[in-house]
């Protein structure tokens, strides 16, 4: 039987596993929409950084959380998350899901609705569907539901509780540390206000890759031949092969920054 939830209710799920699914209807103007999923502690706040699973960390480490691959079902595309409740480690009191819009407010989403399927049925009709609807139309996060325990059993909540301030406020209200530095992309997905100056280019994902991106390794550089001007130091003499070659001296005035960490909300 499918519960059909308003904003507020919610419904007990008895099955061990479920999977959450966003749809919405795409179309010229329509932003992207991204399925997002943050694993709380009894305060209401993430445990570390890697209890957010979303675009650039698929995965939660346990492999009790993943997020899986966007699909075309008929008029309409999907973005899911499955989670698999009973294994959850019982220091987790709450999976939020979210849903975030790239490159324009949800006032111009249309249809978006969630639906919560037992995980363990393919084919199976949903156990609850809401439908979200944006508040004030200027959200570019919205927290759909939430997925919470009650004794020795789980529930979902409908919420439907918008951000202004998109992935990265929804992240922080939760306690993940944002890095708001890096690059041009990056920094415009910042709040107004509470950017910082970018400190170093974020690379970009590659493809394939999981989390964060890994850069590939440039190919050693060849020696020159004996005999070659540019085989010789300074004073005339080729440095002796395995000993460790002068390291570059600092320029003056030069600033040495770290590199960015924290979750880079840079969509692959």
């Amino acid at each position: 039987m499918t519960h059909a939830m308003m904003k507020g209710s919610n419904v007990p799920l008895d099955v061990t596993a479920v999977r959450a699914v966003l749809r919405w209807t795409p179309g010229p103007g329509v932003p992207d929409v991204d399925a997002s999923a943050l694993l709380l502690g009894p305060d209401s706040r993430v445990r570390s950084d890697e209890d957010f699973v979303f675009y650039n960390q698929p995965r939660h480490p346990s492999g009790l959380v993943r997020r899986l691959s966007k699909k075309r079902v008929g008029d309409h595309l999907t973005d899911a998350v499955e989670a698999d409740l009973t294994a959850l480690d019982p220091s987790v009191d709450q999976v939020v899901l979210a849903a975030s819009s790239d490159g324009d407010t949800f006032r111009h989403v249309h249809d978006l609705r969630i639906m919560v399927f037992d995980a363990a049925a393919a084919d199976g009709e949903p156990l609850a569907v809401f439908d979200v609807a944006p508040d004030t139309g200027e959200e570019t996060a919205i927290i759909c539901g939430e997925l919470y325990r009650r004794g020795d059993a789980w529930k979902f909540r409908a919420v439907g509780q918008g951000y202004p301030t998109g992935l990265v406020g929804l992240a922080t209200e939760f306690g993940i540390s944002v890095d708001e530095s890096g690059s041009e992309a990056e920094t415009e997905a910042v709040p107004a206000g509470t950017g910082t100056a970018p400190t170093a280019p974020v690379p970009q994902p590659a493809a394939g890759g999981y989390g964060y991106p890994h850069g590939t390794p440039e190919p050693p550089a060849r020696p020159p031949a004996v005999g070659d001007p540019a085989a010789a130091g300074a004073d005339g003499h080729r440095p002796g092969y395995g000993y460790p070659q002068p390291a570059p001296a600092l320029v003056p005035g030069a600033e040495f920054r770290l590199p960015p960490m924290g979750p880079q909300f840079i969509r692959p």
